[in-house]
């Protein structure tokens, strides 16, 4: 049993609080998104807020905050139910503050401020307001999952379709977001609903992008004759594990090692330059990676790149 100190304990942590940070900063985008794009335009995009403004129409004109934080409340009761209780907190809090942000940006500055007169959206024009839309929400989406975190609301119905209708997870965020742009027939023009099926699409597609660019990293494949001093730069001065593999050269028949590292952009910089003013000579090979599973830190210990000083 966990005493109360050993609960407490994160959250007196810098991790936390950054974190926290990021998560609010991040929400506070994507609700911008929904806010003055969204809404406005009465675009429904495969997203719990997009059903919210149906919702919203059917009943009379309440408020898209309220229903979106009932409907995020709900999936959360749902999804503890019917997934389990290691679902994670951070998920709570992001969707749980999507309403509340809605009611924020309302406040600072109403979209009706920025519509010219006669215009029906802020933009004036659909296409635009999808674009404004995806670009925004999409940013949101990407800082979120760079720290393991989400949006909520879909993301929940997503997971719950993939459980108990067996597909893909990738497949169960299509289909969630597929289902809810067609409850838009109901309040909007066939041409809209299009609109908003292609923006779900895109919507996709950018995350994709964003997420693959924060989390790229270079795989550094080196063989020299120097590989002892190359992996105390790496293990001592860039906080960074690698792997020694004995080979033999196919040429001249010499037994050799190679190193194999995982690098940020910085990182491989900087190797390459150490190597190049202290003469070291090597066969290096580089290639992007995205996608990192396992014991990975992104964070530093020890060392700071020269360029930041």
């Amino acid at each position: 049993m966990k005493s109360f100190r050993q609960i407490l304990h994160p959250l007196a942590t810098w991790k936390f609080w950054k974190e926290l940070i990021v998560m609010t900063l991040g929400m506070a985008v994507g609700a911008a998104a929904v806010y003055y794009f969204l809404m406005p335009s009465n675009l429904i995009i495969g997203s719990i807020s997009g059903l919210s403004i149906v919702i919203s129409e059917l009943l009379g004109g309440v408020k898209v905050s309220l229903i979106v934080t009932v409907i995020n409340a709900v999936l959360l009761i749902l999804a503890w139910i019917l997934i389990g209780p290691e679902f994670g907190a951070k998920t709570v809090y992001t969707a749980l503050i999507l309403g509340p942000l809605l009611e924020m940006w309302e406040k600072i500055m109403p979209y009706q401020a920025l519509m010219e007169p006669g215009a029906v959206s802020v933009m004036n024009d659909p296409w635009f307001d999808l674009l404004c839309f995806v670009l925004l929400l999409s940013i949101s989406q990407s800082i979120l999952f760079r720290i393991n975190a989400s949006t909520g609301g879909l993301d929940i119905l997503a997971k719950i379709v993939n459980k108990y209708l067996h597909f893909d997870i990738g497949m169960s965020v299509t289909i969630a977001g597929a289902l809810i742009c067609c409850s838009a027939f109901a309040i909007n023009p066939f041409r809209m609903v299009v609109i908003g099926l292609i923006g779900t699409w895109i919507n996709g597609v950018v995350v994709d992008y964003f997420t693959d660019a924060l989390n790229k990293r270079k795989k550094v494949c080196i063989i020299s004759k120097d590989h002892e001093i190359i992996r105390k730069f790496i293990t001592e001065k860039l906080v960074r594990g690698c792997s020694l593999y004995h080979l033999e050269g196919g040429y001249t028949g010499e037994e050799k090692i190679e190193i194999v590292a995982l690098l940020t952009k910085h990182e491989y910089s900087d190797l390459f330059n150490f190597m190049k003013e202290n003469n070291i000579d090597g066969f290096i090979t580089a290639s992007s990676v995205s996608e990192i599973y396992g014991n990975w830190r992104s964070g530093k210990v020890k060392y700071e790149s020269p360029k930041a000083h």
